[in-house]
C-alpha cells in the first residue's frame, strides 16, 4: 500500500481501518439476518405497508444529520447499515456495545434506547418507569465522528507523504501530490495570509490557516462521494463548524494587541457622546467580536448542507414521481440525474470556495488583531 512517492501507510492505521471495516460488515450480516426473521403482521398492517409512500423529507434529513449507524441502503424490508460503537456512562458505569443492538432504533438494549420523539429525538436515553428520559454521558462513535477519523487520517497521510517528498527532493521540481498541493499552499501563503495579516506577522498564523483550509476542502470533497465510508456531511454539521469558528475566535482574542482592543472599547474618530455616558459604540464593537465567529460557523454549515439537500432532493423526485406513475418516474429520472450531476460539479467549486472564504475571513480577523497603530 504505497503511493507514487513511495510513502508507506503506517501499519497501525492499516490494521485499524481493516478491523473496523471487517467488524462493521460482520454486524451488517447479523442485521440482515435479524431483519429476515419472520414476524407476525396482520393483513391490515401489510396493506398499509404496501401503500406507504416514500417520505423524501425524512430521507434527506436522515442523511444530513448525525446517526449511531451508517445507513447504506434499504432493500424491501431489509435495512442495510454499518453499526458503530456505542459508549455510554450512566450511574457510575460504562456501557460498551454496537448500535446494531438497537436494531435500527426499534428496540431497547440494557435499558437504553434511541428516542423517537421529543426534545431528545435521535439521542440515546434511558427511560424510567414514569416515562421520563435521562440522557447518559454519550461518547459514542457516531457517523460523523467515524467519518471525521477517516478524513483526518487521509489529511495526515497526504501531508506526511508530501513532507517526505520535500525532504527527498530538495533541489528538484515537485512531483506527484507535491506538484498538486504546492500551488495551493503558495496561494494561501501569498494571497491570503501575507496580504491579510501583513509581512511581519503572517508566518505565525500560516500553519493554522493551511490546516483549516485543507481540512475543510478535503472534507467538502469527501462528502460528495456517496460510497461508504465517505459521503458524510461533516462540514455541514454545526458542531464541527462551531469548533472551527471557535478556534478562529480564540486565536484572534489571544493575539489581539493594545490597538485591537482600543478600537473595540475606545473607537478612535467616533464622537464622545457615542461612547460616554452611554457606551453605544463599545457595545456594538463587542457584539461584533462574537458575531464574527458565529457568521463563520453558519456560513459554512448552510452552504454545505444546502448542496447535500439539493442533490438528494433531485434524486428523491425520481421515486416521488415513480409512485404516481412508472413512466413518470422513468422520465423524471433523466432530468433528476442530469441536474444532480450538474450540481455535483458545481459543488466541487463550492467545496473550494467555502474553504477559501473561511480561511480568508480568519486571516482578516487575525490581521485586525495584530494591526499596529499608525
Amino acid at each position: 500500500m504505497a503511493n507514487r512517492t513511495g510513502f508507506q501507510i503506517p501499519r497501525f492505521f492499516r490494521y485499524l481501518i481493516f478491523a473496523l471495516l471487517a467488524f462493521g460488515f460482520t454486524e451488517v450480516i447479523a442485521n440482515e439476518q435479524h431483519d429476515h426473521e419472520p414476524t407476525m403482521i396482520d393483513s391490515e398492517t401489510q396493506h398499509e405497508l404496501e401503500k406507504a409512500e416514500m417520505n423524501a423529507g425524512e430521507i434527506i434529513i436522515g442523511h444530513i444529520v448525525d446517526a449511531y449507524e451508517w445507513h447504506i441502503a434499504d432493500y424491501g424490508h431489509t435495512h442495510i447499515s454499518v453499526p458503530l460503537p456505542v459508549i455510554l456512562y450512566d450511574e457510575g458505569k460504562w456501557h460498551f456495545f454496537m448500535s446494531s443492538k438497537f436494531h435500527h432504533g426499534k428496540e431497547a438494549y440494557e435499558g437504553f434506547q434511541i428516542a423517537a420523539k421529543g426534545a431528545n429525538k435521535g439521542k440515546i436515553v434511558r427511560v424510567l418507569d414514569d416515562g421520563s428520559e435521562i440522557k447518559p454521558i454519550d461518547l459514542s462513535i457516531t457517523k460523523n465522528a467515524f467519518a471525521l477519523f477517516i478524513s483526518s487520517t487521509i489529511v495526515v497521510l497526504i501531508f506526511m507523504s508530501v513532507a517526505k517528498s520535500y525532504r527527498k527532493r530538495t533541489r528538484h521540481a515537485p512531483k506527484g501530490l507535491q506538484s498538486i498541493l504546492e500551488p495551493i499552499i503558495v496561494f494561501i501563503r501569498d494571497e491570503v495570509a501575507r496580504t491579510s495579516i501583513g509581512e511581519k506577522h503572517y508566518e505565525k498564523f500560516l500553519p493554522y490557516l493551511l490546516t483549516v483550509f485543507f481540512f475543510i476542502f478535503i472534507n467538502n470533497l469527501l462528502g460528495l462521494i456517496p460510497i461508504f465510508p465517505l459521503g458524510a456531511n461533516i462540514t455541514g454539521n454545526l458542531a464541527v463548524t462551531g469548533v472551527l469558528a471557535m478556534f478562529t475566535f480564540v486565536i484572534t482574542t489571544i493575539s489581539g494587541n493594545k490597538n485591537y482592543y482600543a478600537h473595540i472599547f475606545n473607537t478612535p474618530g467616533v464622537p464622545w457622546w457615542l461612547k460616554i455616558p452611554v457606551p453605544l459604540m463599545p457595545i456594538i464593537e463587542l457584539v461584533g467580536v462574537f458575531t464574527k465567529p458565529f457568521v463563520l460557523m453558519v456560513r459554512l454549515f448552510a452552504n454545505i448542507t444546502a448542496g447535500h439537500i439539493i442533490i438528494l432532493g433531485f434524486i428523491s423526485l425520481i421515486f416521488v414521481f415513480g409512485q404516481a406513475s412508472l413512466y413518470a418516474g422513468y422520465g423524471m429520472s433523466i432530468i433528476s440525474i442530469s441536474l444532480s450531476i450538474f450540481i455535483n460539479f458545481l459543488e466541487l467549486l463550492v467545496a473550494f470556495i467555502q474553504a477559501y472564504v473561511f480561511t480568508l475571513l480568519s486571516a482578516i480577523y487575525f490581521g485586525m488583531a495584530v494591526e499596529e497603530h499608525h
